[in-house]
Parts: C-alpha cells; sequence; structure tokens
C-alpha cells in the first residue's frame, strides 16, 4: 500500500502590504518546493489575507519512511528559505 502524506506549512509574512506582496512570496515557495521535491503543493487556506497563508505539500511513496523522508526534506527547506515566516508545521497521513 502506498504511503500519502501531507505537510502543512502555515505562513505569516508581516512585510505584505497587499495580496500581491503575498502572492510572491507563496508562488516562489510553492515553485521552489515542486521543482525540488517533485511533490504537489497548493495554497489550502488564508487566499483573502494580506499576511497569512496555509500550503500544503502532498507525496505519495511505495514505503512511508521514504515519504517522512521527502516530507522532511520540503520542510526543512521551506525553513530555512523562509526564516521567521514560517508560524508552524504539521504531517498528516492518508490511510
Amino acid at each position: 500500500m502506498p504511503a500519502i502524506g501531507v505537510l502543512t506549512l502555515e505562513l505569516h509574512i508581516p512585510e505584505s502590504h497587499s495580496l500581491k506582496d503575498k502572492r510572491s512570496v507563496v508562488k516562489g515557495l510553492k515553485d521552489r518546493l515542486r521543482r525540488r521535491f517533485n511533490v504537489s503543493v497548493a495554497e489550502i487556506g488564508g487566499h483573502d489575507t494580506w499576511q497569512r497563508s496555509v500550503i500544503a505539500a502532498v507525496t505519495v511513496a511505495h514505503e512511508r519512511p521514504h515519504a517522512e523522508k521527502v516530507l522532511q526534506a520540503v520542510e526543512n527547506d521551506a525553513a530555512n528559505l523562509l526564516g521567521g515566516m514560517l508560524a508552524d508545521t504539521g504531517i498528516e497521513w492518508m490511510d
């Protein structure tokens, strides 16, 4: 049975003063994660707020340890890129 993991990244972007500012940060993050880790990425929350966004990155693997490794790498990369803008993270597993 394949392992499906969902990493949720909650962002707080204090420098953002418009949706355009926020979209620039969010789009850059989504593009980077897709390119580097071959994960599916979408904004799943905070669509109409200037300084908040919730991003989900999803991976499917043949074994859970591999999926865990991928999602941990995604989380570490996002933390390095975003610094203090990364407010919270969480991983869920689909059974």
